[in-house]
């Protein structure tokens, strides 16, 4: 059976088709669910084995970005969702909705602490920035990140900075859960060791700032018609890896 794939939304949400596409693309089945709707009837969550929160401004990112969310995934679904990620489900948060992990507290959960132990701030030029970068991967923990190869992905956001302690740093390197990072020169934001993704200890939980759903065809990188064509983009091979992990377990 293929792996059945929750993309959940909330109002502000603008990536939700484009995340659940990218799922469908390498072989799992994906449903889009408004947060409400999940909130009714939380069992919902244990009839999928990957959740995904998309990019997008989440509450019109009032407070700051992803806090409204999180608040209200904890707030509401804590128990759920820790009981789907303890199971082996899988979970992915793009953009806002590693904001949304992050200030959720499930992510990084060094230690397996469920307080928020890091955040993402404002962007250190002080502007929105959309742009693309290059990114290196650590496959070491991550069941996300296929292997350590430099790639290209765009990114648009205004609060991309991670920042934490550098006792939580070390930890996190330290445990192989810097994930993503944007090769030297790229760094958007001025996020600390140029960290643009992380996971939890289990390696099944990722968030990362720049956006993978946004480049899954050749086309739609800027320099499509001035290179050689590749057969896909570069932001296919996390979603292939999660579920390829998934299926062989």
């Amino acid at each position: 059976m293929k792996p059945k794939v929750l993309v959940l939304r909330a109002a502000g949400t603008n990536c939700e088709i484009e995340t659940a596409y990218a799922f469908d693309l390498v072989g799992a089945t994906s449903t889009i669910l408004h947060v409400n709707r999940l909130r009714e009837k939380p069992a919902l969550l244990r009839d999928h084995q990957v959740l995904a929160i998309p990019g997008g401004f989440s509450y019109g990112d009032d407070v700051a970005s992803g806090r409204i969310f999180a608040n209200e995934l904890m707030s509401a679904l804590r128990d759920e969702l820790l009981a789907f990620v303890e199971r082996g489900g899988f979970v992915i948060g793009i953009c806002n909705g590693f904001q949304v992990l992050v200030k959720s507290g499930l992510l990084p959960r060094v230690g397996g602490d469920t307080t928020q132990q890091a955040t993402l701030t404002d962007n250190t030029s002080g502007v929105y920035t959309d742009r693309w970068v290059r990114l290196t991967g650590d496959p070491k923990r991550c069941a996300w990140i296929p292997d350590d190869g430099e790639i290209e992905l765009p990114v648009a956001h205004g609060e991309g900075r991670f920042v934490a302690d550098k006792a939580l740093l070390g930890k996190l390197a330290k445990g192989n859960q810097i994930a993503l990072r944007y090769s030297s020169g790229t760094n958007p934001n001025g996020s600390t060791d140029d960290i643009a993704g992380v996971c939890d200890p289990t390696g099944r939980v990722f968030g990362l700032m720049p956006h993978p759903e946004r480049f899954l065809r050749w086309e739609n990188h800027p320099r499509w018609t001035r290179e050689a064509r590749r057969p896909e983009g570069d932001g296919v091979r996390f979603f292939r890896s999660a579920i390829n992990r998934l299926t062989e377990n």
